[in-house]
């Protein structure tokens, strides 16, 4: 069904070939008067309608060919499509870091993880920031993931790293540094899913709930990944349940990728509903165009007005 027009005033034009149907069909004065005509003969009235019919193809191709530059479109069906999910990876670089994981150090683990988590949640956009006393963002939000397989050896705490990374651990200025590049998307949840062994002296003093509350303001939640034995610094405790997130304390490599799955299920992938896009319907009048110009190369072979 054609819903409207591209151009909807070059409907306006239609007048012309309406114009032209409407003489055709009622002028006079075509014929000629020969002797015979005074005789008993038959009008011809069926005949001179078919051939007024094939005379009114020109005006009709007319017609169909306004009605194609106007750019009649239709609209298609309602669809849905996925939700964008913001998630910011904030990793630790410190050198505490390079400690054993299972078989692996701590970094490497998450990294490795990380990239299993981005293969299994297409379509969402992700960021990579590492910190350590300063921050570095790696990755700007893309959905485009290919970049984060390629951080593992450069960003590796036991390389020479840019200068202000390595040695401390300052989380507070890691989620702040995550918050802004996740309050630059307009659209879509945000996540910040950090990854830590240790405690962060930015975070004492009340500063844990002062982030939390901003956090929170922003719709940002915090996943906080503990690569660490021992117990949770209460600070990253607090940011992350104020925030709506978790806190998740793995043990080797595969609890790692068990915790990443599971935050996979806590974020479920959401479908919005959008409306339906219009497109162009010339199919039918292209259709009809051909169709009367079949008919008029057909008339044009023995239809035509004569005035004898």
């Amino acid at each position: 069904m054609i819903v409207g027009f591209t151009q909807p005033l070059i409907l306006l034009l239609l007048i012309l070939p309406i114009t032209l149907l409407a003489w055709m069909w009622r002028r006079s004065g075509r014929e000629v008067a020969l002797p015979i005509d005074h005789g008993v003969q038959p009008e011809g009235r069926g005949l001179r309608r078919l051939i007024n019919v094939f005379e009114s193809m020109p005006p009709l191709l007319l017609g169909v060919a306004i009605f194609l530059l106007a750019g009649p479109q239709t609209s298609g069906a309602p669809r849905t499509r996925r939700a964008l999910s913001n998630i910011e990876f904030c990793v630790d670089i410190s050198g505490s870091m390079t400690a054993s994981f299972g078989d692996q150090t701590r970094y490497e683990a998450s990294m490795q993880a990380i990239n299993e988590f981005v293969s299994y949640r297409e379509g969402d956009a992700f960021g990579l920031t590492f910190f350590s006393d300063e921050t570095l963002q790696w990755v700007p939000l893309t959905t485009d993931t290919s970049a984060f397989e390629y951080a593992l050896p450069f960003m590796d705490p036991r390389r020479r790293l840019p200068q202000g990374l390595g040695g401390g651990t300052r989380i507070g200025k890691g989620l702040e540094a995550c918050r802004k590049t996740l309050l630059e998307r307009e659209q879509g949840d945000r996540m910040i899913i950090l990854i830590s062994d240790g405690s962060s002296a930015d975070l004492y003093g009340g500063r844990d709930a002062e982030i939390a509350k901003t956090l929170k303001s922003d719709g940002i939640i915090v996943y906080d990944v503990h690569v660490a034995p021992g117990d949770v610094p209460e600070q990253i405790v607090n940011i992350a349940y104020i925030t709506g997130g978790e806190v998740f304390s793995p043990g080797d490599d595969e609890a790692l990728a068990a915790v990443f799955q599971r935050i996979d299920s806590m974020q479920k992938t959401k479908l919005e509903r959008v409306a339906a896009e219009t497109h162009d319907q010339f199919l039918p009048p292209a259709i009809a165009g051909l169709s009367l110009l079949g008919c008029l190369i057909i008339g044009s072979y023995g239809l035509r007005y004569t005035p004898w």
